[in-house]
């Protein structure tokens, strides 16, 4: 399989792994470089520099103890030699501890066999020199000075001066010891900093190289395929395609090919379904034109039967409330009569109170006129005896007269009573029967009154039952209309869709006319035929207006 068939995932797998590789080898080698000072700078840190500073310690520690036993043998007071004492029995310590350290540093691995010497001769001389020293100490405590200072002159001295040589000699051979890391170090530094810049700058020349192969394999065809997609953008469909990879980019080129000749089958068609879409969609405009005149005009005929409708519904519902009102009236009237009848009743038995009453009072005045009658009697014997009586009886008779004067009154007055309450009770027997014949009037209207209200009830509901029907039918008037102003509007609505879609199938022909067919313009036939011309070079793209 060759390269360009690689797929490109594959090809950037390959060129970042390798990569990946180079980084890695530069690192490899970075890492060894790096390991490789820190090493060295180790070896000297902790061992070459670390002996020389308990070397340059152990020295100090040397001069320190020489100089307190000098001063040990100088000193007079007992406070000066306990200061002594103390710094001479403390330097002595120093040193050998710093003599044991250095001896076990030297005997590690990678210590020369020079500088094991030289440490093994410091430490022979200090085995010699330490008893003269501590001798020395002994005698200066005791208050021998002379003895101290004639055994510091013969003995110490030499020995000091041996030692002294000695550390100095391993102080030197350690300096020079340190000027051959430091060179060593330096020339290691420089040799791996060259290979790092040769293996960095081959890295980078082959990352280049590699990033203008992948990016050729890769950006070429993307050319070639964004080519392809201006053209088509151009309206420009006549084209050949060929493609010689079989990766991403020459499958979107295949797909590329495949796009434009099912774009120019597409367009081909629709050049010839847009001028049928136009003529189509006049003939449904003038339909849809027509639908919505008559359509108007079933509206408006709608609209003046709901207006008639509403016009008898008003009239039908006066006549209800009509009808409601007279048959509230009739109501009213029966129970006028109703009450009437019972008023006539209650005259009847008030003639008949009267008549009773009268017969009672006739019976009265028939007592009050006997009454009377007896006193004129008695009145009229009374002026008989008064007579008799003579003078002394005329007072009485004067009574007596007045007397039978009231009883004939009384008489008179009782027989008019009479008179009178005969002639009421006439009358009330008259009214008594006149009531009666009120009252049977009375029932014959509270009857033709009551059958007078049941009438009008009917009609009331009859009236009503007619209203809801009428406004049923109003409604349903109402709804038809509705229904038609929203089938007028959808008829408008229609018609101007039909006009916009022919706008739109005409404004469609003119936008696929922007499309240039290979050879007749709108020949389907010629597209299949397009299809079979692949002449065209390995990769390449041909233009034909």
């Amino acid at each position: 399989m060759s390269f360009r068939n690689l797929s490109i995932k594959t090809k950037l797998v390959a060129g970042f792994g390798t990569l990946a590789l180079v980084v890695l080898l530069v690192s490899g080698l970075s890492l060894y470089a790096l390991n490789r000072a820190t090493s060295g700078f180790k070896a000297y840190v902790d061992g070459l520099n670390a002996r020389a500073e308990v070397a340059a310690q152990l020295r100090s520690a040397v001069d320190r103890r020489a100089i307190a036993a000098r001063n040990l043998v100088l000193v007079t007071t007992q406070a000066d030699l306990d200061v002594e004492k103390a710094e001479v029995l403390r330097a002595h310590d120093d040193v050998a501890a710093r003599m044991t350290k250095l001896r076990e540093m030297v005997s590690r691995e990678g210590v020369s066999e020079t500088a094991r010497g030289l440490v093994a001769g410091m430490a022979s001389v200090e085995a010699r020199y330490g008893p003269v020293a501590t001798a020395i100490v002994g005698l200066a405590l005791d208050k021998k000075q002379e003895a101290a200072i004639a055994k510091m002159n013969a003995e110490c001295r030499p020995l000091l001066a041996e030692l002294v040589k000695a550390t100095d000699a391993y102080a030197g051979f350690t300096r020079e010891r340190q000027h051959e890391m430091v060179a060593a170090l330096e020339a290691d530094y420089g040799t791996q900093r060259n290979l790092l810049v040769v293996v960095s700058l081959a890295a980078v020349v082959f990352g280049l190289m590699g990033g203008l192969l992948l990016t050729r394999a890769i950006t070429g065809p993307i050319q070639r395929a964004v080519d392809v997609a201006r053209t088509v953008a151009r309206g420009e469909l006549g084209m050949h395609i060929d493609v010689n990879s079989d990766d991403e980019t020459g499958r979107l080129l295949g797909a590329l090919r495949d796009m434009n000749d099912r774009l120019t089958e597409t367009v081909a068609r629709v050049r010839q379904g847009s001028a049928s879409i136009v003529d189509a969609t006049g003939e449904i405009a003038n339909g849809n034109a027509d639908l919505s005149a008559r359509t108007e005009e079933q509206a408006a005929s709608l609209e003046q039967t709901a207006a008639s409708m509403e016009e008898l519904t008003a009239t039908v519902r006066h006549n209800t409330e009509n009808a409601r009102q007279a048959s509230e009236l009739a109501r009213n009237a029966a129970s006028v009569a109703q009450q009437g009848s019972g008023t006539v009743g209650r005259v009847m038995d008030t003639m008949n109170g009267i008549s009773a009453s009268s017969a009672k009072i006739a019976d009265i005045t028939g007592i009050i006129e006997g009454i009377a009658f007896q006193t004129n009697i008695l009145a009229l014997n009374a002026a008989v005896e008064a007579a008799r009586a003579g003078e002394q009886g005329r007072g009485f008779a004067v009574v007596a007269s007045e007397v039978r004067g009231l009883a004939q009154r009384s008489s008179s007055a009782a027989k008019e009573i009479k008179a009178l309450i005969e002639v009421s009770v006439a009358q009330v027997s008259e009214g008594a029967v006149l009531a009666g014949e009120a009252g049977k009037t009375m029932g014959e209207v509270t009857q033709a009154v009551a059958r007078v209200t049941g009438i009008v009830d009917e009609i009331a509901a009859a009236s009503a039952e007619q209203n809801r029907g009428i406004e049923q039918v109003n409604q349903a008037i109402v709804q038809i209309d509705q229904v038609t102003q929203q089938n007028a509007t959808l008829v408008h609505e229609a018609a101007t869709a039909s006009r916009s879609l022919d706008e739109q199938g005409r404004m469609l022909n003119e936008a696929v006319a922007f499309f240039r067919l290979p050879g007749r313009a709108g020949d389907v036939a010629g597209v299949a035929d397009a299809r079979r011309r692949r002449a065209l070079p390995v990769g390449a793209v041909q233009f034909s207006g």
